[in-house]
């Protein structure tokens, strides 16, 4: 069972890095457009409104969702072939084993 669970968080930790790096690269993004001051006030004084900045921080979150979904999708696709690979090996291990068996008259 140990050993289940130190394959389990190294999962978990291959699907954290590249979340982390994205998420790092998004804040530095996010902090540089901060500093502009073009786009930071406009002309008439005003502040921008609250319903952009939330519409924008949804779809920055929506992004980030996209893109975890996705390295999950493919951290599957690659267990379920590696778990195929393994089944592959097993059986042509035991079928090997089944036609020396009948070579040196052990099985019919």
């Amino acid at each position: 069972m140990n050993g289940f669970r130190s394959r389990h968080c190294q999962g978990c930790l291959q699907l954290q890095i590249p979340f982390l790096l994205i998420l790092s690269i998004s804040l530095l993004f996010g902090s540089v457009s901060a500093d502009d001051p073009s786009t930071s006030t406009p002309k008439n004084g005003d502040k921008p409104s609250s319903g952009s900045v939330a519409l924008k921080a949804v779809i920055v979150l929506l992004g980030v969702a996209s893109v975890v979904g996705f390295c999950v999708f493919l951290f599957r696709i690659w267990q379920k072939k590696k778990r195929e690979e393994q089944h592959a090996r097993l059986l042509k291990l035991f079928q090997d084993d089944d036609e020396l068996e009948v070579e040196l008259g052990i099985r019919d």
